[in-house]
């Protein structure tokens, strides 16, 4: 019965790797979508997007023949229950980024170059979830923790963006728009970032049965 189990957690690890291998993906695309936007490209997110919402389909499905079938002790549970949790913020994550590539064709072709730190805040984010979803494959917890802790970077790329696209409506009112549809963008990024350090927070509970909200 314990192989049977084992078998079934190694499934759901494999799918939850899986759906965060997509998460990066639309992430990369969401960014790349800043300077290389076309209809292709948009698909291309939107497919991205649609295999996110079967993987995390497919997770539940695992997770709820585990709960069922398999009777599992408190730290499998915990683990189970952590899968649940992490998957709806990964859900988020397409979500998020495809409204980023949604906004891009209504900002014309500006160039944002002077925008850098949008592109790292995507960077940042990308290696979150990569390390997240790691951190619960092999139940790390200084690994999840690294992960909370880089939430302030992307925190303060957002901070710097927000300071430079002030400075541009100050000195260019006609720009108002466009400026707010940067703003949008980095603000998505931002929440991705703060869906990867939700993430963790439920690897850290999934390893010691403690969370922040539940303290």
């Amino acid at each position: 019965m314990r192989d049977l189990f084992q078998e079934q957690l190694n499934e759901l690890n494999r799918e939850l790797t899986v759906m965060g291998a997509c998460c990066e993906e639309i992430i990369a695309l969401a960014s790349q979508a800043l300077t290389q936007w076309d209809a292709q490209l948009a698909q291309k997110v939107n497919t991205v997007g649609a295999q996110i919402d079967e993987s995390e389909r497919t997770v539940e499905t695992i997770c709820m023949k585990l709960l069922l079938r398999q009777q599992p002790v408190a730290g499998d549970l915990r683990q189970i229950s952590a899968a649940m949790k992490m998957i709806t913020d990964m859900e988020r994550i397409g979500d998020q980024a495809e409204d980023i590539v949604e906004i891009v064709p209504y900002m014309g072709a500006r160039p944002n170059e002077k925008f850098p730190k949008i592109r790292e805040m995507a960077k940042a984010a990308q290696a979150m979830v990569t390390e997240a979803v790691d951190a619960y494959v092999k139940q790390d917890l200084a690994l999840a923790r690294k992960v909370m802790a880089h939430d302030d970077v992307v925190d303060d790329y957002f901070t710097q963006v927000k300071k430079g696209i002030i400075a541009i409506i100050a000195a260019e009112p006609s720009q108002g728009e466009y400026a707010l549809d940067l703003l949008m963008i980095a603000k998505y990024f931002e929440r991705i970032g703060d869906h990867c350090t939700n993430i963790a927070e439920w690897v850290e509970f999934s390893v010691t049965g403690i969370h922040k909200d539940c303290q």
